[in-house]
């Protein structure tokens, strides 16, 4: 069935988008099993299936957050965004530290950008807003996670022996 297979490719990925619109991680699951009973109720398959589940994911997620005390209850729980791994390095905690810590609209960009694979715009499409917006707020997203990856960490990185280089960009031609 085709919602069967949606299912197993996008779960995974709609729960972090869920945690980047805001959610808890089970509130997140509760609004991915919401999603797909929609969808199985649906008479045909949508034209692009992919699509039409992360735009009724996004849907139902926003219309989830605005409960009061769903609202309290996830201020609570922000500090754990991620499902935590025994196997986290420094850089994967500090990462989704930096992350968490992004304005809502460039956190849903890169999530949307990266875990979901979206182009600028598809992404645009999914949000009514222009690929130029939606790729701003990827590009000042990323910058932003940049400093602060730069801030927080360069001093560990270095005493460890790691490489930086990977966690800034190159300087502007005539600045280097």
């Amino acid at each position: 069935m085709w919602c069967q297979e949606l299912y197993e490719a996008k779960a995974a990925g709609l729960i972090l988008y869920g945690r980047a619109l805001g959610l808890s991680h089970s509130e997140a699951e509760d609004v991915v099993q919401e999603t797909f009973i929609a969808l199985m109720q649906l008479p045909a398959v949508p034209e692009q299936p992919d699509h039409y589940c992360v735009r009724c994911f996004r849907n139902r997620a926003l219309n989830y957050r605005r409960g009061l005390w769903r609202r309290i209850t996830r201020e609570l729980e922000s500090r754990r965004w991620f499902e935590r791994s025994s196997s986290e390095t420094p850089r994967e905690k500090a990462a989704m530290h930096c992350l968490a810590q992004l304005p809502a609209e460039q956190r849903e960009a890169i999530v949307l950008k990266i875990w979901q694979e979206y182009t600028f715009e598809e992404i645009g499409q999914l949000l009514g807003l222009s690929p130029n917006t939606v790729a701003g707020r990827y590009r000042y997203g990323l910058q932003k996670m940049r400093c602060c990856l730069k801030d927080d960490n360069y001093e560990r990185l270095e005493s460890m022996g790691e490489a930086f280089a990977i966690l800034d960009s190159a300087p502007p031609v005539g600045e280097a």
